[in-house]
């Protein structure tokens, strides 16, 4: 199945299925954004662009203190619980908004620090984003940007139907108009968008341990039946639900084989406005 031409859509690949959220909801400042770290203190103003559940914009929240986070999210149910999540754990410094990557609604040079998680790789426009980026950052301030490769997605024992499952989320990325591949673009569209002194990095996910394989893999054996990645799959003619289903089987063979390992390389790049 080779799929139908789509304009760029800028939709978001994967939806918020609950199986999407677990995972968004996995993520902290250690395991997705400790490259920004050294460039964080007391009392800034951090922007978390496409926040999601806010997992991670609450650890820079607690970094920061008494600076601010206001996380920025397209999905006003995302939002809601992210504000809900910041209540819960006691987080006063941190609120969420819904919001356009391409029309943040903040003043020119309204923070210190904007940071984007595995964002730049759904949008048609990363660089127009990160101009809007840079727009709201201060003179000198910090921009922080971190997205997966799929195309260096690495993972034993071999599986034919888990190389299709690559396959299809870097064309069912592409029909949305993103590019399932942007780790690797981060350096060239950070510094086209104007930023400077750019520091580039890499660090990557390992999926091993019983646990960690009963959760990842289970977690894409239901996305792959259920999200908004499956829907996207069929509608766009690159997938069937026959095909989907033994994508999930393979997950589940996957996650229970004693020697599975699986491995998500990420680009970072921090560079100053």
């Amino acid at each position: 199945m080779h799929g139908t031409p789509a304009p760029p859509r800028d939709a978001y690949t994967h939806g918020h299925h609950e199986s999407v959220l677990r995972v968004h909801e996995w993520r902290t400042v250690a395991n997705s954004a400790a490259y920004l770290v050294p460039h964080l203190r007391e009392g800034l103003a951090v922007l978390d662009l496409g926040s999601g559940p806010g997992t991670i914009s609450l650890d820079l929240a607690r970094i920061v203190r008494p600076g601010r986070v206001v996380g920025v999210d397209a999905s006003a149910d995302v939002v809601a619980r992210a504000n809900g999540l910041a209540r819960s754990e006691g987080v006063p410094n941190a609120e969420f908004r819904t919001g356009d990557a391409y029309a943040l609604p903040f003043e020119d040079d309204s923070f210190d620090v904007v940071h984007a998680h595995q964002v730049l790789q759904h949008l048609a426009r990363p660089v127009d984003a990160l101009r809007e980026a840079r727009r709201v950052l201060r003179p000198g301030g910090v921009v922080a940007v971190r997205d997966v490769d799929y195309g260096g997605v690495i993972w034993s024992p071999a599986s034919a139907e888990l190389e299709r499952w690559r396959e299809l989320n870097e064309a069912v990325t592409r029909w949305n108009g993103g590019d399932g591949n942007a780790g690797r673009h981060l350096t060239s569209w950070v510094r086209e968008a104007g930023f400077r002194d750019l520091q580039a990095t890499g660090s990557v996910w390992v999926f091993a341990s019983d646990n960690d394989r009963e959760w990842w893999g289970g977690n894409w054996a239901e996305r792959a039946l259920e999200s908004t990645f499956a829907a996207h799959a069929i509608e766009s003619g690159h997938s069937s639900r026959a095909e989907l289903e033994a994508v999930s089987a393979a997950w589940r063979r996957w996650a229970a084989d004693p020697d599975g390992w699986f491995l998500m390389p990420h680009g970072e790049v921090v560079a100053r406005a």
